[in-house]
């Protein structure tokens, strides 16, 4: 399979770090020194539903494509505010979809792992068309009094429009089961029935045993999906990563020897969008004109469960 199209979708509010200095015990010097974020967007009057549509709508236009062309719709989501119908069903009705619709949580790794779940329908010839999107509100997970966790999170939407042909040439998805690293638990509605204490937390991140994990799982899958091809580092032309912590993406930028400018950042101005980010990110650059013909592009990214993932794509 190849991408022939791709879009993105922000919140109009942005919040800068001088905006939180007003009610948290930071300031923009400690917010920048351990996470190069300076400003992010936050959900404000939008509903999450409406960036996915957005995102979708633009990517089947850059990739020339009708509602009705599209086969299968994957939609990667941490959180929203709907338990069911899934947030993939609701954007598909605003976008005008007609075909089967899956929603996945794999969390930050999610649009990696969407595109090995389309992989898969491509090969078995079940399709033709894919939409993915992803869509997360990190920000709503969090809670604003814990300087630690909140000022990392950005809300956005990424998309992208798949079809056959060579294009992604290798992926790698793996687990690292552990959940007590990065969590957040959500009470249902109780029951008559149910003794048990439920005790809704925010989300809670360990921050340094999350940055090892990060960097020591990014490097495995990128050489793994190189060394699948027969490839080096060297034979890299861009490098996109999960835009969870620019101390992160530095750390794996410096183990595998590689130039800043083959690894393009947007985490100063977007924050960690969760599974969006790496869609995003894509979007925007390839907007600006930064991918010819040719280039490859890895793809790697990581996250709560612990999840991890890494995608060759030539372009």
């Amino acid at each position: 399979m190849r991408i022939i199209g791709t879009g993105s979708a922000l919140p109009k509010k942005v919040v800068e770090n001088a905006d939180l200095e007003r009610f948290l015990d930071t300031s923009d010097e400690w917010i920048v020194t351990r996470t190069g974020i300076r400003s992010r967007h936050v959900i404000s009057d939008e509903r999450l539903e409406d960036l996915g549509r957005d995102a979708a709508q633009k990517a089947l236009a850059d990739a020339g494509l009708a509602p009705g062309d599209i086969d299968l719709f994957i939609c990667s989501n941490v959180v929203n505010e709907y338990m069911t119908p899934g947030l993939g069903c609701i954007i598909a009705a605003a976008v005008g979809l007609q075909c089967p619709s899956m929603d996945i949580n794999c969390a930050c790794p999610g649009f990696i792992y969407a595109l090995d779940i389309a992989d898969s329908y491509f090969r078995a010839g079940k399709v033709r068309n894919v939409l993915v999107v992803c869509a997360e509100e990190p920000t709503r997970m969090t809670s604003w009094q814990d300087r630690a966790t909140c000022v990392l999170f950005g809300d956005g939407a990424g998309a992208a429009v798949l079809t056959e042909g060579e294009g992604v040439r290798s992926i790698r998805i793996s687990a690292r089961p552990d959940p007590e690293k990065i969590w957040q638990f959500r009470p249902l509605e109780p029951t008559p029935f149910v003794t048990k204490t439920e005790v809704g937390l925010p989300l809670q991140m360990n921050g340094r045993e999350v940055f090892r994990f990060a960097v020591t799982a990014s490097i495995e899958d990128i050489q793994a999906v190189l060394a699948k091809e027969g490839l080096t580092v060297g034979d890299v032309d861009y490098f996109l990563i999960h835009q969870a912590n620019l101390r992160i993406v530095e750390g794996i930028r410096q183990r595998l020897g590689v130039p800043e400018e083959k690894f393009p950042c947007n985490i100063q101005d977007h924050g960690n969008s969760s599974s969006a980010s790496c869609p995003i990110l894509l979007d925007e650059y390839k907007r600006k004109g930064l991918f010819k013909k040719g280039d490859k592009l890895v793809f790697s990214a990581f996250g709560a469960g612990l999840l991890t993932a890494a995608a060759l794509v030539e372009w």
